[in-house]
C-alpha cells in the first residue's frame, strides 16, 4: 500500500490520495481476515454464511428460535440468501423450521441441540483465531480500533 500511495504521490502529486491509505489497507485486511476465518469454520464442516445463521440463533434467547426475517435482519443477507442457508443447515439437522402455533404465515426457525453442540464448538476456535488476527495490538488499541471503525460505519449509515 505504500509503494500505491507513493507512485500516486508521483504521478498525481495535485490530488489527497490518503483514502486510498485507510481503504485500500481495510480491503486487503478484509482478505486477510476472512481467509483465517474460512478456515477455522471448514475446519468445523461450515462456512462463514452457516455459522453466522448459527451464532445468531445460538446468541438469541432460549430457544434459541427466530423467524427467517430476524435472520435476515441480523445477518443483513437477502430472504433469498437466508433461505438456502437455512435449507442446508436443516438437512444437516442444526435447525429445524415449523409453522407459528399462532400465525400460519410465519414459520420458526429453531436452533437444534446438534447445531448447539456445534456453534458451541466452534465458537472458541472462531474467538482464539480473531485474537490471534488482532495479536499485534494491544487492549487500549484494540478498543481505540473497534471505536473508530464503530463511528465509521455509523456515519455511514450502518447502524
Amino acid at each position: 500500500m505504500d509503494l500505491v500511495l507513493a507512485e500516486w504521490a508521483r504521478q498525481r502529486p495535485d490530488l489527497d490520495v490518503s483514502p486510498m491509505a485507510v481503504m485500500g489497507r481495510l480491503k486487503r485486511l478484509g482478505r486477510l481476515v476472512d481467509a483465517e476465518l474460512k478456515r477455522t469454520f471448514a475446519a468445523h464442516g461450515l462456512d462463514p454464511a452457516a455459522f453466522d445463521v448459527l451464532a445468531t440463533l445460538r446468541r438469541s434467547d432460549p430457544p434459541h428460535r427466530l423467524t427467517p426475517a430476524e435472520l435476515m435482519r441480523a445477518a443483513m443477507v437477502t430472504s433469498g440468501a437466508v433461505s438456502q442457508r437455512l435449507e442446508k443447515l436443516e438437512e444437516r439437522g442444526l435447525v429445524s423450521r415449523r409453522p407459528s402455533a399462532t400465525d400460519g404465515r410465519v414459520v420458526h426457525v429453531e436452533l437444534t441441540e446438534a447445531g448447539r453442540e456445534l456453534v458451541d464448538r466452534v465458537l472458541p476456535d472462531h474467538l482464539a483465531t480473531e485474537r490471534r488476527l488482532l495479536a499485534a495490538l494491544g487492549g487500549p488499541e484494540r478498543g481505540a480500533l473497534a471505536d473508530t471503525l464503530r463511528a465509521l460505519l455509523l456515519a455511514l449509515g450502518d447502524a
